[in-house]
Parts: C-alpha cells; structure tokens; sequence
C-alpha cells in the first residue's frame, strides 16, 4: 500500500517507503493523532523524525509532531542546535528537559544502559501525558527488534520482543517504533544522503557488550541479509500471540 506514494529508490525514499508502510499495516498513526518523538540526538531518531515529517502530505490523516531532548549529567548534547535547526526545519519543534541519570543512582550502583532507558522512558511518558500527547514514537529499527527478541531469549529464555506498537494500560498512552521494518544500514544511508549525520550524536556509553555479541552472532546467522531479518520479524508476528504487539 505504501508502494503508491514512493516509487524512487534513493536511500530516503526507502526509508519513507518503509516507514510508510509499518505505520499503515501496524496502524501507528491515525487521525488526529498527537505524536511526541523521542529525540535523542542520534542518527535514528533524527531520520525518523524527518521522515514522520516528510510523510504528512502523503498520508490520508492529519496528526501532530513534536520532539523532546532529554539532556542528561553525562551527556550533554553538544549538537543540539544543529538538531533543532534539522527538526525545526521539518516543521517538528524541539524541547529540551534535563534529567540527572547518573545523580539518581542509588550508592553502590554503576551507570547502565538499562538504567538511563528507564530513566528516560519515565520522562518521556511524564512529559507526554502532562501535554496532551497520545504517542510516543521511539527510533528503535528491524535489527534492534531482532537482536532484543534473541537476547531475551538466550537471557531470560522468554519469547518477548520490542513491540512496534505497544499500548499503556495505565495510561493513554501508546509507544510506535515506526523504523520497524528498517535495517541500521537503510537509515545510516539515508542519515548520509540528507546531511543528518552532521546533526547527530552518539552517546559516550555505547551499545552494551550483551548487544554488540548478539549483533556479531546475528550477522553471522542472516549472513547480514535483509531478506532473513524480515522472515525473522514476520515469524514473530505469526505465532498464537503477535509479539510485534503490546
């Protein structure tokens, strides 16, 4: 269906082919929709936020955009002018909210990847209900999916994965992972192709080692084809319960 709206097949029309296509079959965004992007200053977030911006004019409903920063005590974006002139210029305002990660660990704690998320997922959600938004869009793409499925599943021994849609029973309140159906690959290319890489940041922290050993396996077993990685998101989606969903 996503196929009328882009025909070219440059790196950004793939991209917008792709996530086009997530938001229509997964129903990310409907009308009216208010959609309050998680901008983290990364590569990921960034294409993700211009191609929800990008999209509007083609999709059939009218929704909202606005993007939230969430500066931390080890990690103070030194693009971030560069990232709200980007977002600003798709017409997607930027806001900025600190947030003390590493000052609210508790004595004896190390800094985490689990714990600045958690951290920061509790913000996003406190600052979307308190302004009126219904979703939240997140920049995780088809190889997170994978990898998060495989490493619960060899962590925990647990079939879960990272829902491209997941509705809040506590609150009104839905998270959208419109890249879905994106490799890394696709959006470093498109992040080169439209110069938002130049805006982008990383943070200093890192992929955790769990990650990057599961990514080294994973890219063994696919043979780093896409083809695989999309049987593997459509296998979980196909089972008695859809793990694509929450």
């Amino acid at each position: 269906m996503a196929d009328r709206f882009l025909r070219r097949s440059g790196a950004g029309e793939i991209v917008r082919k792709l996530a086009a296509k997530a938001i229509l079959e997964r129903r990310l965004i409907e009308e009216g929709d208010r959609i309050l992007i998680a901008a983290s200053g990364g590569k990921d977030s960034t294409v993700m936020a211009w191609a929800l911006a990008s999209l509007r004019p083609a999709l059939r409903f009218t929704y909202e955009l606005a993007a939230l920063h969430i500066s931390t005590d080890f990690c103070a974006c030194c693009k971030k002018s560069a990232l709200a002139k980007k977002l600003e210029g798709w017409g997607v305002p930027l806001m900025d909210l600190f947030v003390p990660v590493t000052g609210r660990l508790k004595e004896g704690k190390k800094m985490n990847c689990y714990w600045c998320s958690t951290q920061r997922r509790t913000e996003l959600i406190k600052y979307a209900l308190e302004r009126g938004f219904n979703k939240i869009a997140l920049g995780h793409h088809l190889d997170d999916i994978i990898e998060t499925f495989f490493m619960n599943l060899c962590a925990q021994g647990k079939l879960l994965a990272m829902p491209v849609s997941l509705r809040y029973r506590k609150y009104p309140l839905t998270l959208i992972r419109p890249l879905a159906y994106l490799e890394e690959r696709q959006i470093i290319a498109c992040a080169e192709e439209r110069g938002i890489l130049k805006a982008a940041c990383t943070c200093p922290y890192g992929v955790n080692s769990r990650r990057r050993d599961t990514r080294k396996k994973l890219a063994d077993l696919t043979d780093g084809s896409g083809s695989v990685k999309r049987r593997i998101l459509a296998a979980l989606a196909s089972g008695e319960k859809d793990l694509l969903s929450g």
